[in-house]
Parts: C-alpha cells; structure tokens; sequence
C-alpha cells in the first residue's frame, strides 16, 4: 500500500509541477495551486514555479497576503516548512531549501530546518536560502546571494555566504500588487 501511495503522490507532484503551473491563466492557476500550498490573498505566484513537496501537505508552503513569487523559483517543502510573511518580493530563479545534505557525514545524511521569511523582505534573483534560517522584517538579499544563516530586520545582505553589507532605510509603507493576469 505504501508504494502505492507514494506513486499517487509523486503523479499529484508531477501534475503540479508539470501542468498547473505552466497554466497561462493567472487566477486559474491560482485557485489549483490552493490544493497545494497555502496562498493568502492577492498574492501571485507566476508561471513555472517549482514545488518540492513529498506529501502534498498545505501547511509545508504557506505564503502570506500581498506575495510576489516570480518565475522559475524553487519552493522545497519536503521536510521542513516554509512560511513566507506579507508583501514579500520573490524574485526570478530563487531557490527556498529546507532540506539538504549534511557534507560531514559519514553516510551522506540530510539534515533539515524551516524557513521563515518574515513581512516585506525582498529577495532579488537568483538567490539561494539553505534549511533554517529566518529573514527579518524588511530585509533585502541580493542577487545571487547564498543565504547560510538568519537575516537581521532591515538589513541588506550579499554574497556567498551573504553577510551584512548594509540598511535598509524604508518605512516599508507599501503593499505589493502585481498580478499580471498572463504571466
């Protein structure tokens, strides 16, 4: 019974990854995607955004109101969660992991830690967010950043590993409101 179910569940995957998020039609990928994951409102999650989700469990990806998740990012909800806040900016190509192995093991062993991406942080393209870190408040990670550890509020990170090389100074007064209905 369990290889069957873990074929049910590797198909519902597949048929996210594969169809529904390639669906050109912003709203109607949107309501599909509610099976899945947990979308607030007027967040938009555009076309080719990659789910990594064993069990199909709604609570493994929760994204908050006023979201933005651009094209071909990677969301890994496999082990642990990720929680992402309101008004988050999500560029292209981004990669959330909250699973991965652990390199100083002796049998190539995995180790695993929620993401917490607290409200309107922004995170350019490109960049990487390993297991078990939380990006504070209105925090900004640049482009090709690779996000090892926690992200103070308002700070600006990049880098590999990304450090502090700056603060953010914005009053953070807005809400995000993209949704092109096409994209």
């Amino acid at each position: 019974m369990g290889t069957l179910k873990n074929f049910i569940l590797g198909f519902r995957l597949y048929i996210f990854n594969k169809l529904i998020n390639r669906i050109p039609i912003a709203f109607i990928r949107l309501w599909l995607m509610r099976r899945y994951i947990t979308i607030g409102k007027h967040s938009n999650i555009l076309l080719n955004v990659e789910l990594l989700n064993a069990n199909i469990d709604k609570s493994k990806v929760v994204i908050g109101n006023n979201c933005i998740i651009n094209s071909r990012a990677v969301l890994d909800g496999r082990t642990g969660r990720i929680v992402i806040g309101n008004n988050v900016d999500i560029a292209r190509e981004t990669i959330i992991f909250t699973l991965e192995h652990d390199p100083n093991s002796d049998h190539h062993t995995t180790r695993s830690g929620d993401v917490v991406i607290e409200d309107y942080v922004w995170i350019a393209s490109r960049v990487t967010i390993l297991p078990g870190v939380r990006i504070g408040r209105g925090a900004v990670v640049a482009s090709n950043a690779v996000v090892t550890k926690d992200v103070e509020p308002m700070a600006v990170v990049a880098g590999i590993p990304a450090k502090k090389i700056g603060e953010r100074k914005s009053g953070l007064k807005y809400n995000l409101n993209y949704f092109p209905y096409f994209k």
